[in-house]
């Protein structure tokens, strides 16, 4: 079976990813010097599409980058209205190819130098549940809140956790406070009963998902210990990619997955976000 076909935007311009080209010098190649933000498509529906671009501006705001936003939705409504690869304009479909289709994923980025550059990809598949391994990590904080293109540390731990036999690392500082992972929100039961997760003011990014789920269902944020992640009866990662996905185990610990109520809550809760705006669920 054939690779999807990948598209790309950039500047407007749509082409398979494989012909896409970015004009150099760019520092948000160079130098990881951009922003960007990744969104859902519930068929053909962007997820969240203004929260996401709200924190693109803010983040873009704090590095001084100017976001062309009615030209970035502009570029987003004309890449997701593409036929998927395979698809015929009269619907037919090619089964000789998978194809990126209405639900996918959208990936937003924006350079220092002002290139507006979006992709179609397929959605990530990923196992019920997964384990993490707690990885070392010091956020930067004139970069707090901000979702950069500098995603190298990042990136990092989570090899570093796979090295280890996790699935994905755990960020912690220095001073075992709970953090989150890479590309994710950390959500747990702690042993006095809330429904907890990290503030945005300890270095994490304010998630969309993580909003979506603090907003339907009672959550305790702060700042807390390792060890109280530990000993919780409930974990779970919430992200535009996962959307809820249970925790199995930490360090080699392992974490409660069943009966999960708190859990089954936060997938119910998101699963009613995103059909009330997209009509999907």
């Amino acid at each position: 079976m054939a690779d999807p076909q990948l598209l790309t935007s950039i500047d407007g311009v749509i082409t398979p990813s494989t012909e896409a080209v970015l004009p150099l010098p760019d520092d948000g190649l160079f130098r990881g010097d951009g922003v960007f933000e990744v969104l859902r498509s519930y068929e053909g529906h962007v997820f969240a599409l203004s929260e996401h671009l709200d924190r693109m501006e803010a983040s873009a705001a704090v590095l001084d980058l100017q976001i062309e936003r009615e030209q970035v939705e502009a570029d987003a409504a004309a890449l997701i209205a593409q036929p998927a690869a395979g698809e015929a304009p009269g619907g037919d479909q090619d089964h000789g190819s998978r194809m990126v289709g209405p639900d996918c994923l959208l990936r937003i980025i924006v350079t220092r130098a002002g290139r507006r550059v979006l992709t179609l990809e397929p959605l990530p598949v990923y196992p019920l549940s997964v384990s993490l391994a707690t990885v070392s990590y010091s956020p930067s904080v004139i970069l707090n809140g901000v979702k950069s293109l500098s995603y190298a540390a990042n990136m990092q731990a989570t090899r570093i956790a796979k090295e280890s036999g996790a699935d994905e690392a755990l960020l912690i500082t220095p001073e075992d406070v709970v953090l989150e992972p890479p590309t994710s929100t950390l959500f747990w039961v702690s042993p006095d009963g809330p429904l907890r997760t990290t503030d945005t003011r300890a270095g994490v990014l304010d998630s969309i998902t993580r909003r979506k789920v603090i907003e339907r269902c009672e959550v305790e944020t702060g700042h807390f210990g390792i060890e109280d992640v530990m000993a919780s009866s409930e974990v779970f990662l919430a992200s535009t990619t996962r959307e809820i996905q249970p925790v199995h185990a930490i360090d080699g610990q392992p974490i409660p997955t069943v009966p999960a109520p708190r859990t089954n809550e936060a997938g119910t809760a998101f699963a009613e976000a995103v059909a009330e705006e997209c009509g999907a669920g």
